[in-house]
């Protein structure tokens, strides 16, 4: 069964699992338009971001994430999309909206990883800084 990989910005890395689990398939990254406008990402973590996906094995595109995610796996033929968690709700709903409109027997997957550290209780993600400061003495001395 044909696969594509959905790379998305919780995991912007060459060990990202999804990579090991089909070496070689087509992948996609996806800048988010209502995301980039409604959260007004700083120019530098855009920079950053951008810098991490030129060390990958993806084609770049922006819009409406599922439907450009959806609309890559037309274009190969494949059944099937990959993709790593992440705690995000925006990821889940992200995944809720390629299901629906994915072709019958098609599937979306979701490789699950080690934390990298456990954390009680939701979390702020959106600032690292916020992030780390809540997981630091966890990460550090595990």
């Amino acid at each position: 069964m044909q696969t594509i990989l959905w790379i998305h910005g919780d995991n912007l890395s060459p060990q990202n699992p999804v990579f090991q689990a089909a070496p070689g398939a087509p992948a996609i990254f996806v800048w988010d338009e209502a995301l980039l406008r409604d959260w007004h990402i700083s120019l530098k973590r855009i920079v950053f971001m951008y810098e991490c996906l030129l060390e990958l094995p993806v084609t770049i595109r922006r819009g409406e994430v599922a439907r450009e995610v959806v609309a890559f796996a037309h274009e190969h033929a494949a059944r099937r999309i990959l993709t790593a968690d992440s705690p995000a709700p925006l990821h889940r709903r992200l995944c809720r909206q390629m299901s629906q409109h994915m072709p019958s027997g098609s599937r979306l997957e979701i490789l699950h990883e080690t934390s990298f550290v456990d954390v009680p209780g939701n979390i702020d993600l959106k600032r690292f800084s916020r992030y780390w400061q809540s997981v630091k003495k966890r990460a550090l001395n595990p």
